[in-house]
């Protein structure tokens, strides 16, 4: 799929993982010229993760929202924080898909047992 630098992705698409890197791809190379570097992004990587932060720690946290922060929306930054580590996985040449298969898989194999028998975890 050609995006239309007017429309964007279309919103009532379902994208996978490797769809999306595709998409963020094309992205980069028609709109965003090119990749900022692996450093770059990791910056900004973490800028993200702060603006998420500061949403959940005003959201069900104790601290309230400022004036400025008001506006702000958790989907949103997630979705940003999203596309700078789809960014990041690209220029890097890691398929997410196969990534978090394989976290899954480990995830399941370490901790087959170990939450369930984790007492802090029962209601």
């Amino acid at each position: 799929m050609i995006m239309n630098h007017d429309e964007g992705v279309g919103s009532d698409q379902d994208y996978s993982i490797r769809r999306a890197q595709q998409l963020v791809d094309e992205w980069i190379r028609t709109i965003g010229v090119r990749y900022f570097s692996e450093l770059t992004n990791l910056g900004i990587l973490m800028e993200e993760v702060g603006e998420v932060a500061r949403i959940m720690v005003r959201t069900f946290g104790e601290q309230s929202f400022k004036k400025s922060d008001e506006e702000k929306q958790l989907a949103e930054e997630l979705g940003d924080l999203l596309f700078v580590l789809i960014c990041i996985a690209n220029q890097t040449n890691i398929d997410l898909t196969e990534a978090f298969i394989n976290g899954m898989q480990k995830r399941t194999q370490r901790d087959r047992v170990r939450h369930r028998e984790n007492k802090k975890l029962r209601s």
